[in-house]
């Protein structure tokens, strides 16, 4: 039994207080914690957040989702502990059938070993196939795909039934089955990559899909005579929205724009990282293309923007330096957000009696000391 003593914590319901968390691989009590447990001691500028959730995440550290090699799933389980990730959704990039196949069996053999020291592996996100050709962003042309019921399943198949979340463009034939597939399936239809306008944006919601992929990039922008996909992001409320909040692939006024658009619990922060997270800066790759990357961009040679190197608890820093969130409303934004629209809200996602012990554990710079996921210690800055 372990405990956190006195801290600074951002419990649900009752914002960030100082308590006493008592916990194991869940959270046994908040309050007074019995004598006898753990103490891990914390800096006095410290706050105990519940830990982030990064559903759109393709690599790090050297490593790709789409990477079947034994142990790139681990490298980047590892490496998104250093930033306060307990969960994420691997990613995987519009590639050949066999490639994808691959990926997915790699994901389902990760997952069902359970054997990871890092983040937990919740699941797939399949970006792609089943995109637009005229909004692909840094994905590969020449397989993109129209969505398509059949080659989806035997997709989920490959990953035991792992995937989450499927990123499609509504607009393309063969979208409106699949997104109403995807519903009675229970996983996430995201409207993403997509030249979509707002009746077909309407359409896609009334069939089930809850969800915008990376709002703002690589989709139809605002106009006054059509509002297309990200005027739809903004308008209908029963959309979550994806948002990358690096300054880079969104705007500082960009992002406050969505902020003040969306409800309470409809904006989640992802990464959109790729390999080169955590690297230095230089020649990387993503989808078998090479990416370019320098002072925090990443790039194709042709200028794309290709992924991101963003770290989670930078994106929660600028939603509260640059946005003017409050720390608990950019908190929830990658934690309680993602969590409920994976449907996990009720065992991750905030600090509460029963939940997950998994906390992301931040300093006033907002860098990690500690990351806790289902009461482990998966990273401690002393221990880098």
């Amino acid at each position: 039994m372990k405990c956190f003593r006195g801290a600074r914590c951002f419990v649900e319901g009752r914002g960030i207080i100082r308590t006493d968390i008592l916990f194991d691989e869940k959270i046994k009590k908040i309050g007074e914690a019995y004598e006898s447990a753990q103490e891990i001691v914390l800096p006095e500028n410290a706050v105990v957040l519940p830990g982030f959730i990064d559903e759109h995440i393709h690599g790090a550290g050297g490593a790709d989702a789409m990477d079947v090699k034994e142990g790139s799933l681990d490298i980047i389980s590892k490496t998104l502990a250093q930033e306060g990730t307990v969960g994420f959704l691997a990613t995987t990039m519009t590639q050949s059938r066999e490639n994808i196949m691959n990926a997915l069996k790699s994901a389902r053999s990760y997952i069902e070993r359970e054997s990871g020291d890092g983040a937990r592996l919740l699941g797939v996100h399949l970006e792609g196939p089943f995109i637009s050709p005229a909004y692909k962003g840094a994905q590969p042309l020449e397989y993109v795909a129209k969505p398509d019921v059949k080659i989806f399943d035997e997709y989920n198949a490959a990953s035991g039934g792992n995937i989450k979340m499927v990123t499609l463009a509504p607009e393309e034939p063969g979208a409106d089955e699949l997104i109403r597939h995807l519903a009675a399936k229970g996983i996430i239809a995201s409207i993403g990559h997509t030249g979509a306008k707002y009746s077909d944006i309407e359409k896609a919601v009334a069939l089930g899909a809850g969800s915008v992929t990376h709002t703002y990039n690589a989709q139809s922008a605002l106009h006054h005579r059509e509002i297309g996909t990200v005027g739809s992001a903004m308008l209908i409320d029963s959309l979550s929205c994806e948002l990358i909040a690096d300054g880079i692939h969104v705007s500082v006024p960009a992002m406050k724009l969505l902020a003040k658009c969306k409800p309470k619990g409809r904006l989640v922060l992802i990464t959109d990282a790729m390999r080169a997270k955590g690297m230095a800066d230089g020649e990387s790759e993503l989808g078998g293309q090479k990416v370019f990357v320098k002072n925090s961009e990443a790039r194709l040679a042709d200028g794309t923007l290709a992924g991101s190197v963003l770290r989670m608890n930078r994106a929660v820093q600028n939603m509260v330096e640059k946005v003017g969130m409050s720390l608990e409303s950019a908190c929830e934004f990658a934690s309680m957000n993602p969590a409920v629209l994976l449907g996990i809200d009720g065992e991750t996602g905030s600090i509460r009696d029963g939940k997950r012990a998994d906390f992301a554990v931040l300093d006033d710079k907002f860098n990690v000391v500690y990351t806790i996921c289902g009461g482990r210690v998966i990273y401690s800055c002393d221990k880098k």
